[in-house]
Order: C-alpha cells, then structure tokens, then sequence
C-alpha cells in the first residue's frame, strides 16, 4: 500500500468506502468500531512514549500491530478476504495475564484508576478498550462479525487492566481503594442495626 494523499475529499459528505468498496455513513456501526479500536491503538501509542518498562512495552507493541488487523477485520464483510483476529491472539493474551498477575496481591475491593502517569493512562486505555467492545457488540445487531474480534477486545481490557496495576506495582506506588465500598459496608451495618433496633421494639 502506497499512500502519497493525505486528502481525498470523498468523505466530505459524511460516508466512507468499507474494504469492499462500498459506501456508509460515518456513523455506522461499523465505522464507529474500527474507530474506537483506532482511538485504542493511538493512545497505546500515547502509552508507550518513553515506557522504560520493556516487557510492557513491547507487548503494547505486539498489541498495537493486532489492533490493525482488528480494525481491518470489523471494517470487512465475512465474505471479503482480510487477516482476521483468532483464537490464538486470545490465548496468547491470557498467558500474559496470568504470568503478569503472579507478582500482584488478589484484589479485595474496587481500586481507583490512577498511580502513576503509566498505570493512569493504562486504566485510560482499558476504559477505551471496553468501549471499543461495546460498539462492537452494537454492530453485531446489524452484521455477522468474526466472534474472535469482540472476544480478543473483551480481552485486552482484562490485560490494560492488570498491566496497570503491575505498572503501579513495579514504581512502588499503593493502590487507592474506592470508598464507595466502604460507604455501602457502612450503610449496610446502619441497616442491620436499624432492623434489630425495630426487633426490639416488636418484642
């Protein structure tokens, strides 16, 4: 491929071509996916910038060259002949989840996204990656989609996720538990006194 235009003016009027050729809205379904799967690889780029880290980087790597095949997949029909997305990228990732998990604690409540420049903007990148999932999900109401595309998404934000904390971790930097938690532990022991305090007057 040889892109010598940065310009084409053949969107000008609110469609593009899909890799058949055909023309859609630009908010289709469909564009609205691989445009969500793009703003994802844009801030994994974000992401990487200056990342001493090299294990993360360069899984973030392999991961941005994935997403073009992701965003190439959604934006082709089944019937037209484009890489897809398999099962394998899906293994792939959950072997690296469960290698990155052994060097954290088990959560025991909710945490706030946050830490450092590196695990905030993870958990930034995990928020996108489930949006880019949900359109996704939207699509699959109107078109028949490769499985394994909505599945490696639904994925990746379970890795951005534990990358994010493991980032946090390896810089020394505590995870902030979300109070709200603490508000509803509270509230509830409220309750249970309130219905026992109410017991009591009964009797």
């Amino acid at each position: 491929m040889r892109i010598s235009r940065v310009y084409t003016k053949s969107g000008d009027a609110g469609e593009t071509s899909l890799v058949d050729g055909s023309r859609v809205s630009k908010a289709d379904p469909r564009v609205v996916a691989y445009g969500d799967v793009d703003e994802l690889n844009s801030l994994l780029g974000m992401t990487r910038v200056g990342l001493a880290d090299s294990q993360l980087d360069e899984a973030l790597g392999k991961i941005q060259n994935e997403l073009f095949i992701v965003g190439a997949d959604l934006a082709s029909p089944l019937e037209v002949q484009v890489p897809r997305v398999g099962e394998d990228r899906v293994a792939e990732m959950e072997r690296l989840i469960d290698l990155l998990l052994e060097e954290l604690e088990p959560l025991r409540e909710f945490i706030l996204p946050g830490g450092t420049q590196l695990g905030a903007t993870l958990h930034l990148a995990r928020a996108v990656s489930r949006r880019a999932e949900r359109s996704v999900v939207a699509l699959t109401r109107q078109s028949a989609i490769n499985k394994h595309a909505l599945t490696y998404l639904n994925r990746l934000s379970d890795l951005l996720f534990v990358m994010a904390r493991v980032a946090n971790n390896r810089s020394g930097a505590k995870e902030e538990p979300a109070n709200f938690s603490e508000r509803w532990k509270k509230d509830k022991k409220t309750e249970r006194q309130g219905e026992r305090e109410m017991e009591r007057q009964e009797d």
